[in-house]
């Protein structure tokens, strides 16, 4: 179309453009509150739907006045570079979440450090931090305990733990504790 460009329906292009608008728009408004990469990525999409519609009513309006036919195969063209480049962004996005990375708003050298600072707390292995859908975040790891630790005292440093642990967006969290020699 951009070799040899034909003359568009510039009053079909603006009736669609104006509902396009409006029902994309609504949705867009409606899903712009999500959190989680699915809601994001609706989100994201359908406000790339309104971009799309809102260039599409700019060339019905221009195709109106000035007969340059080659505005819609540009058009085209550029929407089409937009929403590749957005979609290539939400795979590297989901693909993170599939290959179980840790989420880069959490810093585990700072969650380790803390936990280490416990009294009891000898060392840590096993820390694994991921997150099942790009908001709600997994902690898991072994935390070994001096060996002359007692049931009081191991119940009290899983206090502690916990307590760090709530100040970092986890929905879940597992400690194990281990005992010198375990």
């Amino acid at each position: 179309r951009i070799l040899s460009p034909e003359h568009s329906d510039a009053t079909g292009m603006l009736v669609f453009a104006i509902v396009g608008i409006l029902i994309n728009g609504y949705a867009a408004y409606k899903m712009s509150s999500g959190k989680t990469l699915n809601e994001r990525v609706v989100s994201l999409h359908l406000l790339e739907d309104v971009l799309g519609w809102v260039a599409i009513l700019i060339v019905s309006i221009v195709l109106h006045f000035k007969d340059i036919q080659i505005l819609d195969p540009i058009l085209s063209l550029v929407i089409t570079a937009y929403i590749l480049y957005g979609s290539v962004k939400r795979l590297r996005e989901t693909l993170k979440i599939f290959l179980q990375a840790s989420p880069e708003d959490i810093d585990s050298d700072q969650i380790e450090k803390q936990i280490l600072e416990i009294n009891l707390v000898q060392s840590m292995h096993d820390m694994h931090i991921w997150s099942m859908d790009g908001e709600n975040h997994v902690f898991t790891a072994h935390v070994k305990l001096s060996p002359e630790t007692s049931l009081k005292e191991l119940i009290e440093t899983r206090k502690q733990i916990r307590k760090i642990l709530k100040t970092y967006p986890f929905k879940h969290y597992t400690i194990q504790t281990e005992i010198e020699g375990e």
